[in-house]
């Protein structure tokens, strides 16, 4: 479903750029949850430069929305309008230089402790275990295994809302648990990093461990969006989930995943209606078993549609 243009295109009104507008663009396909509508328009910018021009020379009124590796998203039905910024290759690479690594805001998490791995710069085998990219791991702090970006990261790039192109400190950065202090309408567009002399068998060891414990425990061969629920203070989500009886909860197509119910996920044909939908139950009845009103770690996007009602089944 494409996002109704209700005035004239929004596309004759964005500026001139070097890299790609697309109007009516399908987004259910590249997230990992695979449903939902589309972009009104999306922009795939040649490299920082181009993108920060955009965002100075972009109407005021255009609301601009970023979307990364697309694995911790909900794109809604009503689909997204304005602008979605998708960035690419030019904001994937990886660069070692001895125990320092940069990397740019569409490096996948996996790729960059490869990286790291193949170079014996240890402290980065946690990557592995998180599915996303550098730059929505720096919004939100990324961590598994023990470990978080704000371990390794030394200071980081970034795109403002008025288009100026800066590198913030990591106290200007100001990582928490799951929580940066970057304003919302900045954009990640790197990071340098350091790690410390390793052992890249005892690294790829690590690396294989991470893989084996996240496919034991994740429904990772499922159409899922990670993490549905932050834990909160003191608690597992996924054990208060589990508490209020939603383990393997349906709705359509949409389920909580059997396997660790802090997880949605997409059984094939699930609106992004359904999943969301699922999920805003699961916290009604985690809210009423134990007082605990759980937060989304799914980044939600777009517009709200109303549909009929689905049957929740248990």
């Amino acid at each position: 479903m494409s996002v109704r243009h209700t005035t004239a295109r929004l596309i004759d009104r964005l500026p001139s750029v070097r890299g790609a507008y697309v109007e009516d663009a399908p987004l259910a396909g590249v997230t990992w949850l695979r449903a939902g509508g589309g972009a009104e328009v999306l922009f795939r910018p040649a490299d920082a430069e181009d993108l920060g021009a955009f965002i100075a020379g972009k109407p005021e009124d255009v609301p601009v929305t970023l979307l990364g590796a697309g694995s911790n998203v909900l794109v809604r039905d009503g689909g997204v309008p304005g602008v979605v910024i998708r960035l690419g290759r030019p904001f994937a690479q990886i660069v070692v230089d001895g125990m320092t690594v940069v990397a740019g805001g569409m490096a996948l998490d996996y790729n960059v402790a490869k990286a790291c791995c193949d170079a014996a710069i240890a402290g980065f085998e946690f990557l592995s275990g998180i599915p996303g990219t550098i730059g929505g791991g720096l919004r939100m702090n990324a961590g598994a295994y023990g470990r978080e970006l704000a371990d390794i990261v030394v200071d980081v790039e970034i795109v403002t809302d008025t288009g100026a192109m800066r590198r913030l400190t990591k106290d200007e950065w100001g990582p928490t648990y799951r929580h940066s202090a970057v304003p919302e309408g900045w954009i990640f567009t790197g990071a340098t990093m350091c790690g410390v002399r390793g052992d890249a068998v005892e690294i790829a060891s690590a690396m294989a461990w991470v893989q084996a414990a996240r496919e034991e425990a994740q429904p990772i061969r499922s159409r899922t969006g990670g993490s549905t629920f932050k834990n909160p203070p003191g608690a597992k989500a996924w054990e208060l989930v589990d508490r209020a009886g939603c383990r393997g909860l349906r709705r359509g197509a949409a389920q909580i995943s059997e396997k660790h119910c802090n997880f949605l996920i997409n059984n094939g044909g699930a609106t992004a209606t359904d999943l969301e939908a699922l999920g805003e139950e699961v916290r009604r009845r985690v809210a009423d078993s134990c007082g605990i009103t759980l937060e989304w770690e799914i980044r939600r996007l777009g517009v709200l549609t109303t549909a009929g009602p689905r049957e929740v089944m248990s």
